[in-house]
């Protein structure tokens, strides 16, 4: 019989043995050279070890930087000193002499000590060469042009010195310091010459601002980093002074200051378009002074009232350019500083008007008026502009059209701002305010129970921004074959779908996975070893041994495809291990949803307490807040349903706190009234399980305070305890309540009794303990009966404690022997039961008290007999005691052992 596989699952087996063998070699000879590397390392050759050389403090470089720096900075001090103060001692050809004498070979010498490779020396004499040319034209100054004017000389001169430095600097390109400081000497031209006409401040702004063009495009342009940091240094100091004097001038001169701030927005546009690495600073710059040099004129041609809002209509047309057709042609930089620009100057506008939104939303609760008293507190900001209403309604119009879940959340913030600021801006009647402020409540809670009308057009989490929708200058065309494209290269082949024929939309069929000439990855390794399609690539059935229905085997000629890193071949741990799970995104509708549900409890809150105002509007505005949130609570999910459970119990609680006040009760009939709002919650709780715990825990608060309304009156607080004790006992009812509520309503019913007992004045102890203690041996009789291990001192310790302690101080005090005496019994019997049972508990307790009590009956005896002894008696007596003791001291405390020993085998 001939057991052997068809051709074709031979084959495969084959393919698949030799692949592993293969893979399996390239594993080993990594190992093999590896340890080859490790065993086999060539021996370096020893060297002899001389003494090391001491440490210095300083490396030979810096230590001539040093020496270099302080010589110069000598030698610029010595020329400073023989211009300024030894210059009137020579004459004119001798000055002049000396003067051109050591400039030029200050100049001259950095071309020798180059050449002889002392870079370090000529940048020291050269920067003294420049000290000389500037003492040079100080000294040409006081002697021959002392008749001409200070400034317009220093313009001159510093830009003749620019362009001698920048000249010697370009001659002798291996010095560092020429070029900066001919950089730094053109910074002092232009603004000098104005101030030397005599020009102002918007001319020396304007001479700031070309002079700082001229930097950045030397920062542009330029070649070595020295001289475009230091035109950039140039560039932020002079042209931030010259915006800066445009800012100011658009308060004062609108037009003069519009005029320099757009060209120094150009300026700044121009640098960030051509520098697109850093263009992000440079275009927000631009942008604020667009919009300032915009909204400048706006300010003036517009009332007071309407400032604000000009400068945030001109920052939402220039941060339209993120996603405005002519936008899309600017490079990324510059749109994303020109957009953040725009956003801060309408943040700036939101934080303008934010105080009226401020006064709507905490207004009411800082009441100045009585309630119900039918006043109304007038508003603090009734001159506020009410223009603050646009700037909050536009700014949220600016935010919808952006698909983003943060701008949509920023728009449900300011719609809940403009409708609460609406009433202060507009100066509303109390009657619309209150309608506004419940019409504001009831929306904002509609759309965090029903959030998807606010999703729409928003990305699913987890999806691409780039794949979120068409970006600019995208076709629907071409938005869709991306889409379809995605969509293709994400989804595996789908399967015919029975009585369906495929057409052309559908698109070229999947290639096979077995194709040739389909390009193949290394898949994911599985635990069991290789993946589902195989170490090459084949079916999972073919991978199985056994070949698919139907399914052709692989021509021999094709070689076996050898793994790579990453397939289903055994590895020895040296795989990098593969990345965490990720939390997923939170919903859109979820995130909505929160933010729109906070804003509904501030206006319901904010209409509540303006309704105190009057009586009918306060049960009015209860009544729909309780609406509300019973409806909130009923189609809500998660924490709002049932925090707006809570918020209904609160609702109800208030109004029949407003029903009790306006019938006239007293604290104590009112303390009743509202125990219906725990009773209410004990019934819903039975009913409503996602929310039952926490309505059932706000009823327990409200019962509280029913109680405190109740305590001035004691006959009434136990009713109240003893209504409680009702309630507890019907929420016991319910299994997964019975644990606590069962010993609630124990606890109230108990405490109901006592507020009783007290006023009818019952002074004795025993009234009040023994209703505990009795119910307390019945459950740890009980308890002993289920568990007879159980120790008797959780059993029935605490019942006898509460009553046999208490009796007992009352018997000390109590001059009448009938106490004593009954409690003597009953301790005597409760020992008895002890020592008959085991029951350790009911010996020493029982024990403890008879003993205490036998003592204070005995007391006056004793004292008398003491008092007729002799008065050397009790010490003889104490005397022979201890004799006696120590000499049984071994049996004595054998005695005390087995007595322990005895007390511990007990329960």
């Amino acid at each position: 019989m001939d057991n052997s596989p068809p051709p074709a699952d031979e084959l495969v087996l084959v393919d698949r043995e030799l692949a592993h063998i293969e893979a399996r070699r390239t594993q080993l000879l990594a190992r093999r050279a590896w340890l080859v590397q490790v065993l086999y390392q060539p021996v370096r050759a020893a060297t002899p070890r001389w003494p090391a050389a001491p440490v210095t403090d300083a490396t030979p470089r810096s230590a001539q930087n040093v020496l270099l720096t302080l010589g110069g900075t000598l030698l610029t001090i010595a020329a400073v000193a023989f211009t300024l103060v030894s210059w009137g001692s020579m004459g004119i050809g001798g000055r002049a002499a000396v003067l051109c004498a050591v400039t030029g070979a200050a100049l001259a010498a950095p071309v020798a000590l180059l050449r002889r490779g002392l870079g370090s020396t000529a940048e020291s004499v050269a920067a003294l060469g420049l000290v000389l040319t500037v003492l040079d034209a100080y000294a040409l100054h006081r002697v021959a042009l002392s008749d001409t004017d200070g400034l317009g000389y220093a313009a001159v001169v510093s830009a003749v010195l620019a362009g001698a430095w920048a000249a010697y600097g370009s001659a002798l390109s291996r010095l560092r310091v020429p070029l900066p400081a001919a950089v730094v000497a053109a910074q002092l031209p232009l603004p000098l010459g104005v101030l030397a006409a005599g020009g102002g401040p918007t001319a020396f702004a304007w001479a700031a601002l070309v002079t700082a063009a001229a930097d950045g495009a030397a920062v542009l342009w330029g070649r070595p980093l020295p001289v475009r940091i230091t035109a950039g240094v140039g560039a932020v100091l002079l042209g931030g002074w010259a915006l800066l004097t445009g800012a100011r001038l658009s308060l004062s001169s609108p037009w003069s200051g519009a005029a320099l701030l757009l060209a120094g927005a150009a300026v700044c546009l121009y640098a960030a378009w051509r520098a697109p690495a850093g263009a992000v600073a440079p275009s927000v710059v631009a942008g604020l002074a667009a919009v300032a040099a915009v909204g400048g004129p706006l300010r003036a041609a517009l009332p007071a009232d309407w400032a604000v809002p000009g400068y945030v209509l001109c920052a939402l047309l220039l941060a339209s350019v993120w996603r405005a057709g002519a936008g899309a042609r600017l490079p990324h930089g510059v749109r994303t500083g020109l957009a953040g620009a725009g956003a801060s100057v309408v943040a700036l506008g939101l934080l303008w008007a934010l105080p009226p939104v401020a006064a709507g939303a905490l207004g009411p609760l800082t009441r100045t008026t009585g309630v119900w008293s039918g006043e109304h507190a007038g508003s603090a900001l009734a001159s506020y502009p009410a223009t603050a209403l646009l700037v909050l309604a536009v700014a949220a119009a600016a935010l919808a059209s952006v698909p983003r879940l943060w701008a949509r959340c920023g728009v449900l913030v300011l719609v809940w701002a403009l409708l609460t600021a609406l009433p202060v801006s507009l100066g509303l009647p109390y009657a619309a305010t209150l309608a506004l402020q419940l019409l504001t409540a009831a929306t904002a809670l509609w759309t965090a129970v029903r959030p998807a009308p606010s999703t729409r057009g928003l990305p699913l989490p987890g999806t691409a921004r780039g794949a979120t929708g068409p970006g600019p200058g995208t076709t629907p065309e071409t938005a869709a074959g991306t889409a379809r494209g995605t969509k293709t290269a994400a989804s595996p082949a789908a399967p015919p779908v029975p009585g369906r024929t495929p057409s052309a939309a559908d698109g070229p069929p999947a290639r096979p996975a077995t194709d040739p000439a389909a390009p193949t990855e290394p898949t994911e390794p599985t635990a069991s070893g290789p993946t589902a399609s195989g170490p090459v690539g084949r079916p999972a059935a073919a991978s199985a041994g056994r070949s698919a229905p139907g399914s052709a085997p692989p021509p021999p000629s094709a070689p076996p495809q050898v793994p790579a890193a990453g397939s289903g071949v055994p590895r020895s741990g040296w795989a990098s291990p593969s990345p965490g799970p990720q939390a997923p995104a939170a919903e859109p509708g979820t995130v909505l949803g929160r933010v729109a549900y906070a804003g509904g409890l501030v206006s319901a809150v904010d209409a509540v307490a303006l309704a105190l105002d009057v009586r009918g509007a306060t049960f009015a505005a209860l009544g729909v807040v309780l609406g509300l949130f019973a409806g909130v609570a009923v189609l809500g999910a998660g924490a709002r349903r049932a925090v707006s459970a809570c918020g209904a119990v609160l609702a109800a609680t208030g109004l029949v706190l407003a029903g009790a006040a306006a019938a006239g009760l007293e604290d104590h009939w009112t303390a009743l009234a509202l125990l219906l709002v725990p009773a209410a919650t004990a019934a819903v709780g039975a009913t409503a399980r996602p929310v039952a715990l926490p309505v059932e825990i706000t009823g327990a608060a409200v019962g509280l305070c029913a109680l405190g309304l109740a305590g001035p009156r004691p006959a009434f607080l136990a009713l109240a305890l003893a209504l409680g004790g009702v309630i507890a006992a019907a929420t016991a009812v319910r299994p997964g309540r019975r644990p606590f509520a069962s010993w609630a309503a124990a606890g109230l019913f108990l405490l109901a009794a006592w507020v009783r007992l007290g006023a009818w004045g019952v002074t004795t102890p025993e009234a009040y303990t023994l209703p505990v203690t009795v119910p307390a041996l019945v459950v740890g009789f009980l308890r002993r009966r289920r568990d007879p291990e159980a120790s008797s001192w959780t059993a029935y310790g605490p019942g006898l404690a509460v009553t046999l302690l208490p009796s007992l101080g009352a018997a000390w005090t109590d001059p009448e022997w009938v106490r004593p005496l009954v409690l003597g019994v009953a301790a005597l019997v409760v020992t008895l039961l002890g020592a008959r049972f085991r029951l350790q508990a009911l010996l020493l307790l029982g024990g403890t008290v008879l003993a205490l009590d036998g003592l204070h009956e005995l007391a006056p005896y004793v004292v008398q007999v003491v008092g007729a002894l002799p008065r050397w008696l009790p010490p003889a007596l104490a005397g022979l005691l201890l004799l006696a003791a120590g000499a049984t001291y071994e049996q004595r405390l054998r005695d005390a052992r087995r007595l322990r020993e005895r007390l511990a085998r007990m329960r």
